[in-house]
């Protein structure tokens, strides 16, 4: 085909592939096993993901909450995990899954314990919505940030 050209066949698949409804803008990243490096990585991938969201507060919140949940499956895992974070009409949602089954426990902060403890704390103070998934191997721990709220 002559460049700028184009058939009816293309016409025809571009026009079908305009009505059909776009996918939502998804991040989808493999973290390597006790890699830490992938923590502000996926912080700027994320960031990255959420530029055109509008809500500037809620990507500041949806940063730190991803950068607890990958910390996590990094340092109480010794398996790589997967980062997913897809982006919809009514807000956010971000899971991390690693291929352990043991599940996380959510524990009240202790201050004599330096800055171990509040991952989750913080995910179920900040998050709209939270979670844990069991998969046929390991698990996936999420949250959500509604679009919506302030």
């Amino acid at each position: 085909m002559a460049i700028g050209a184009s058939s009816a066949k293309a016409a025809e698949d571009k026009a079908d592939s305009a009505t059909e409804p776009a996918q939502p803008p998804q991040l989808r990243r493999r973290l390597g096993r006790a890699d830490l490096r992938a923590v502000p990585e996926a912080r700027r991938a994320l960031r990255e993901l959420l530029r055109h969201w509008g809500r500037p507060g809620r990507s500041e919140i949806a940063e730190l909450l991803t950068s607890e949940l990958v910390t996590n499956a990094l340092i109480h895992t010794d398996h790589d995990a997967v980062l997913t974070a897809t982006v919809g009409p009514g807000g956010l949602r971000v899971e991390v899954r690693d291929f352990v089954a043991r599940r996380p426990r959510l524990r009240v902060p202790d201050a004599d314990d330096g800055t171990h403890g509040r991952g989750l704390f913080l995910v179920q103070s900040l998050a709209d919505a939270w979670g844990v998934s069991a998969h046929g191997v390991g698990k996936s721990v999420w949250f959500e940030l509604d679009s919506d709220a302030a």
